[in-house]
């Protein structure tokens, strides 16, 4: 059993029919900086990251490349590794599925399992998904033959199986979900799991005979056709990882603090994991938080269509803290995100260069032109209590939020204290002040900038490891445990220094710096060659879109609004029932049909964009005195929402 001064963060293990994409990298960076803030802030942290190795997908991809299942599995899994090693990961841990240690460790768990019962041996057949290494029931096939999530044809599988007695822990499951409302992060991702449950659980086929790449079943059971299947195998590397079945040293750090996962692996995580352990007598994880997927340029990715994003590239041309940067901040936890080098440079133009990077820069100049770089914070409290009341107001909001999943939302409420920095800067004016001879007043001003791009730099510093601590050097302190304390918890300034210069740190952007993915369809047709055209002029009309004309669109006020309040409509498995601040007299009520992408919890206090002209309407007995903007493909759906925070009512067009 962990103690409550130890943290264990994992990703999934990563499967090794291909090479790391960006999904794979948004998922390790929000696991390593997790690990990095639980280490800073004093927890023991072990932090376990991986691949996962067998299966008949592997076997038949090592067979079309003319090399042994180990042999292939030994070169995918090396190129995930040296991309974390080289992108600064922090892992205590790789684990591979094919290691001797993690292979023993299942075994025992297989013999535990069978011992109390749990597993017995049956036949099965069913529709089996090579690509997703699972059995689906005919009802959930698409045209009763294709793969519910993949969309690849499926084959009949009829074969001597082991099973696992899931069915017996329907009840105890749903009681963990209902005595745990954060064990599936975000909430809306535990009300599916919930709902999956309640429709019924089958046993779970766990061998399979017709591949041989797998781990064997102890010698105990001796029946050497069989191999454990793929999920039984995988999932069980975040206790082999800590010796399970093995040395078992590092067991005293489960359960883990947070699983990390993509949302297409959920249910084998809240569903089939959580069993597991109840079978073998072990406790549960704390969270399991599930991420939504990525587009390029609204695009879903494809090789087919040239469009896939090797992170290594993006990170090489813009940085590799400003990547990390973008891809927590850029989209609600859970939620799709979209990759585009535009969103991208606007980050690092906007919140990067103008907010931090700049606000250093004036400091370093204002130092260096009034008091020959000496930076005192004696008096800041004297003269500037409020802005420093402001911000530990919003300094004290984020360990929360860190640990809630609401990553976007820590680095929101993080550059709050920026706009302070920056307010007090042109409110003050230090060039005035030394000009009426106010110079206490004009260092404490220092002070003040110093003291929030410190707090600021090591409540960063675990999303932006390599950029936070040359903001420290120049601030004369190191980001640790001691500064962290210092700075966060005990709310201190910083002691006097001499400020140290520093070149730029976020140099603007001024054009892509990749070549651009060209769609498929445009890079397929050749371009025409374009003729007058003698007929009269006409409007142009887009296909199945009827147009209208500017004035028209004017019509419609749109304006960006602060979620005040939220909470889901009873009996309704669509709407959230919304309160939103528009910068009028009251906030309006809009009922919005979200509830499948976005919690009640997810929309609280975040801004959005309102058509605020629509006649109210009545949905499920609730007037609406509005709609909000969304878009939504075959991946789901994501809310439009303003890039920087806006006053409510500010308008959109």
């Amino acid at each position: 059993m962990s103690s409550c001064h130890k943290a264990y963060i994992t990703t999934p293990i990563y499967y090794v029919n291909d090479v790391a994409h960006i999904g794979h990298a948004y998922t390790t960076i929000i696991a390593d900086a997790l690990a990095r803030y639980s280490r800073m802030s004093g927890l023991e942290t072990f932090f376990l990251t991986g691949t996962d190795e067998h299966g008949q997908k592997i076997e038949e991809s090592a067979k079309a490349r003319g090399k042994s299942p180990q042999e292939y599995a030994d070169e995918i899994s090396a190129t995930f590794k040296n991309l974390w090693d080289d992108f600064g990961i922090s892992y205590d841990k790789f684990i591979r599925t094919t290691d001797e240690d993690h292979m023993k460790g299942v075994q025992k768990a297989f013999k535990v399992m069978f011992d109390n019962g749990d597993i017995y041996k049956d036949v099965y057949k069913g529709h089996y998904c090579i690509s997703c290494e699972t059995f689906f029931p005919e009802i959930q096939l698409v045209d009763g033959e294709f793969c519910p999530e993949c969309g690849k044809p499926t084959t009949i599988v009829e074969e001597e199986s082991y099973f696992f007695r899931l069915s017996a822990y329907q009840d105890k499951l749903l009681a963990w979900y209902d005595a745990h409302p954060e064990c599936i992060l975000p909430r809306s991702k535990r009300n599916e799991v919930i709902r999956f449950v309640e429709g019924g659980l089958e046993d779970l086929s766990i061998t399979r005979t017709s591949f041989d790449w797998g781990v064997k079943l102890p010698k105990e059971i001796n029946d050497p056709k069989h191999v454990m299947y793929v999920w039984l195998d995988a999932l069980m590397n975040y206790v082999t990882a800590l010796g399970y079945g093995t040395d078992e040293a590092n067991m005293d750090f489960w359960p883990a603090r947070v699983h990390l996962i993509g949302k297409d692996i959920l249910r084998f995580h809240a569903i089939y994991w959580p069993a597991f352990l109840m079978s073998l007598g072990m406790e549960l994880p704390k969270h399991i938080a599930a991420h939504g997927w990525w587009t390029r340029d609204g695009e879903k990715m494809s090789k087919s269509k040239g469009n896939v994003i090797n992170p290594r590239e993006v990170a090489d041309a813009y940085g590799l803290d400003n990547f990390r940067y973008f891809m927590l901040r850029e989209v609600p936890f859970g939620g799709d995100g979209d990759f585009s080098q535009k969103a991208l440079i606007d980050r690092i133009n906007s919140d990067l260069g103008n907010d931090l990077g700049n606000l250093l820069n004036r400091l370093i100049g204002m130092s260096g032109k009034y008091f020959e770089g000496k930076v005192d914070s004696t008096n800041v409290a004297k003269y500037y209590q409020a802005e420093l009341d402001e911000v530990e107001a919003s300094l004290e909001k984020l360990e929360p939020l860190l640990f809630e999943m609401q990553i976007h939302r820590y680095l929101e409420e993080l550059w709050r204290p920026l706009t302070v920095a920056n307010k007090a800067i042109d409110k003050y004016q230090p060039w005035t002040l030394m000009k009426e001879g106010k110079e206490e007043e004009a260092m404490a001003l220092n002070g003040l900038i110093a003291a929030i791009l410190a707090k600021v730099a090591v409540m960063l510093y675990p999303v932006m490891p390599q950029t936070c601590p040359k903001i420290a050097t120049a601030l004369g302190f190191t980001i640790d445990h001691a500064s962290w304390t210092r700075l966060f918890k005990e709310k201190q300034l910083l002691e006097s220094f001499t400020i140290e210069k520093t070149p730029p740190l976020f140099p603007r952007i001024e054009a892509p710096l990749l070549e651009q993915a060209v769609p498929e369809d445009k890079a397929a047709t050749p371009k025409k060659e374009s003729k007058p055209n003698k007929v009269a002029k006409e409007e142009p009309k887009e296909e199945g879109v009827a147009l209208i004309g500017i004035d028209q669109f004017f019509q419609t006020s749109l304006k960006v609004g602060t979620v005040v309040k939220a909470e889901e409509v009873p009996k309704s498995k669509k709407l959230l029932l919304l309160q939103v601040d528009l910068g009028e007299e009251r906030p309006r009520q809009i009922v919005a049909g979200i509830k499948e992408w976005y919690s009640a919890e997810d929309m609280l206090g975040t801004q959005v964009c309102v058509v605020a002209n629509l006649k109210p309407a009545k949905l499920m007995g609730h007037t609406s005195e509005g709609m909000l903007l969304a878009a939504k493909d075959e991946d789901g759906l994501c809310m439009i929402r303003p890039e920087k925070p806006k006053k409510p009512g500010t308008p959109i067009g």
